[in-house]
């Protein structure tokens, strides 16, 4: 399976991102250990130089990790047809014990890269670069994630045996079955439906007013509710929302929508769904941040933007929902 072009193009990205992420890491523990903004020394002045070219290679590197997240799921679901028993992308996942483990660690580094890379954008800044030292601390912590992520990847697509029978998502979706995916495909739909819209409501109702007041309780606010309504709205497209795409009650899958025949439709609801969980959770993150002297003027003003942003990005995604469920005559009534 490694010579496939997916699985290569992902390989060589993550390969040369792991490359340029090592050598800033080694940057970053010089960086952790002797930043001094007011010093005029020379070890000062060669970290400042060094930290410009090396902070540029860091936020393309961690892009590239954002994004390979969207092309091992569509490498996954591409190589289902030369898997036997393998429907869609959880078929190929589950094909050996690395495939869902390797989604989940890509998933964790989007998050932190994309972290990573907003707060370097603040950093640039201000005049005095007060997060250089935060952001190769967490540079630090992200680098063996990237590192688990490249083994895991490797290790999924080395063993994976197209001769071996894998199990799809009629198996790991049942609402019969006794893993996580078939306890969320068995919530409740009535209640599910009540508690995801009821979350919508509620976070952009946090945000509208964030972006309004520009209060810490309503950033805050917004920050808890994003983070919720990510688990809750993954929980939901198991539970009910994938019912609506494929207009059969027993089917649970969250990979078939990103297949043609439904338009592709998962990618923009996927991206929508992280990016506003993301911003409206870092909207809370950076709350501290406004007691930084350089920052007090910046962050609110991002704040806002970023609130924006994640209203918008959960409004996307609700409307992307809506449309089956709107536009199509299936109905839960009856299930």
């Amino acid at each position: 399976m490694i010579m496939q072009p997916g699985v290569i193009a992902l390989l060589l990205g993550s390969g040369i991102t792991l490359v340029l992420l090592v050598y800033a890491s080694f940057l970053g523990v010089k960086i952790w250990s002797n930043w001094d903004i007011g010093s005029n020394s020379e070890t000062q002045l060669a970290l400042e130089r060094k930290t410009y070219l090396v902070s540029t290679l860091v936020k393309y590197g961690l892009f590239f990790e954002i994004v390979s997240v969207f092309l091992f799921i569509y490498t996954a679901d591409d190589i289902h047809n030369l898997l036997v028993g393998a429907m869609c992308a959880t078929g190929s996942l589950n094909a050996n014990a690395f495939g869902f483990p390797a989604l989940y660690v890509k998933i964790a580094v989007l998050f932190l890269a994309a972290a990573w890379i907003v707060l370097d954008t603040l950093d640039s800044r201000a005049e005095d670069y007060p997060l250089t030292r935060k952001k190769y601390k967490l540079l630090l912590f992200i680098v063996p994630l990237v590192v688990a992520g490249y083994v895991l990847q490797i290790k999924y697509f080395s063993g994976i045996n197209p001769d071996v029978i894998t199990s799809c998502c009629g198996v790991l979706f049942s609402e019969g079955g006794s893993g996580v995916g078939s306890s969320l495909a068995s919530l409740p739909l009535h209640g599910t439906e009540i508690v995801f819209f009821s979350l919508f409501v509620a976070v952009s109702a946090a945000g509208l007013l964030a972006i309004k007041t520009g209060r810490r309780f309503f950033m805050i606010a917004l920050a808890c509710l994003s983070a919720s309504f990510f688990f809750v709205s993954i929980a939901a497209i198991i539970s009910f929302i994938s019912l609506y795409f494929y207009q059969n009650p027993t089917h649970h899958c969250p990979f078939d929508m990103l297949q043609g025949g439904y338009y592709y439709a998962g990618y923009p609801m996927y991206a929508s769904l992280f990016t506003g969980s993301f911003f409206g959770t870092m909207t809370g993150v950076i709350q501290p941040l406004r007691k930084v002297a350089t920052l007090s003027a910046l962050v609110p003003g991002t704040q806002r933007r970023w609130a924006l942003i994640s209203v918008t990005a959960f409004t996307i995604f609700v409307v992307i929902i809506l449309i089956p469920i709107v536009l199509t005559p299936f109905t839960l009534e009856g299930y």
